[in-house]
């Protein structure tokens, strides 16, 4: 009799292990999350397919929290585990790159002329509140620098965020949602502010600071000045030097040039030279 008791005993404490394992896995269990490469709103494609320029795309994943769900109010007692396919580095890095693809921006194109293309992730997050349902935040910034490092594009927060309602088990509402807080963020990128940095201006006025440095990305450098230079009598000698107010250009010794008449196209190739202190 004390045999059976003892067998009861174990069958029941063994029974009573098994339905605690198995509620903790159902709560343990993973919830992924499909980051899909292709947006929710595609942009429109070759937008930018005339640019002087290729740019190159550097992203960081500097969020604090790296857990994708940071509130679930529907249970008091967890919060679910969600994983994402592919990793949030791993996805913002490939789609903003076939984002700016389709767009036409030319990416990686040549290391000496292209600019840089800084994207920081702050937030990426999923939440559900009763009464509210699911809810995504998107947080970045960016920036662009020239080749020679100097930012043109100063950090700019980007935020991108959606919400619907919907039952707290319904993942693929959530799925949906973290994708679209994604394409919103991306629409609230200015990329044609950034594709005008990407394009030589065909007016100096247009690049008012910038200096020539030889690389022919001024429009300054390219603007052609006719010389018709006269004497009377002919044959008197043009010479020509740079005598310069500003330390940003360089005085030149005189060149001589030849004698009147004399003509010519020249370009106002100097370097350091700006549009405003020419």
């Amino acid at each position: 009799m004390k045999k059976i008791l003892l067998s009861l005993l174990a069958i029941a404490i063994l029974a009573s292990c098994g339905v605690s394992r198995q509620a903790s896995d159902t709560v343990d269990r993973p919830n992924d999350i499909n980051l899909s490469l292709n947006t929710v709103r595609e942009p429109r494609a070759d937008q930018f397919i005339n640019l002087d320029y290729g740019i190159r795309l550097h992203t960081y994943d500097g969020r604090s929290n790296k857990a994708i769900m940071t509130r679930y109010d529907a249970n008091p007692i967890f919060v679910p585990t969600v994983n994402a396919y592919p990793s949030v580095s791993e996805f913002i890095s490939e789609n903003t790159k076939r984002y700016m693809k389709t767009m036409g921006f030319s990416m990686e194109s040549d290391l000496n002329t292209d600019y840089m293309m800084t994207l920081n992730l702050s937030d990426f997050n999923l939440n559900y509140i009763s009464g509210i349902g699911w809810s995504a935040n998107v947080m970045l910034s960016i920036e662009v620098a020239d080749q020679t490092g100097r930012k043109v594009y100063p950090n700019i927060a980007i935020k991108g965020r959606d919400s619907r309602l919907g039952a707290s088990d319904d993942y693929e509402m959530a799925n949906q949602v973290m994708n679209s807080a994604w394409t919103n963020a991306l629409e609230d990128i200015d990329w044609t502010k950034i594709a005008s940095f990407l394009k030589i201006a065909r007016h100096a006025s247009d690049q008012a600071n910038k200096k020539v440095k030889g690389d022919g990305d001024t429009a300054l450098e390219h603007q052609v000045i006719l010389w018709s230079i006269y004497s009377s009598p002919k044959g008197a000698d043009v010479n020509w030097r740079v005598i310069s107010s500003t330390p940003e250009v360089k005085n030149t010794n005189k060149k001589y040039l030849g004698t009147t008449p004399f003509e010519s196209t020249e370009t106002l190739d100097i370097i350091g030279l700006t549009y405003n202190t020419a």
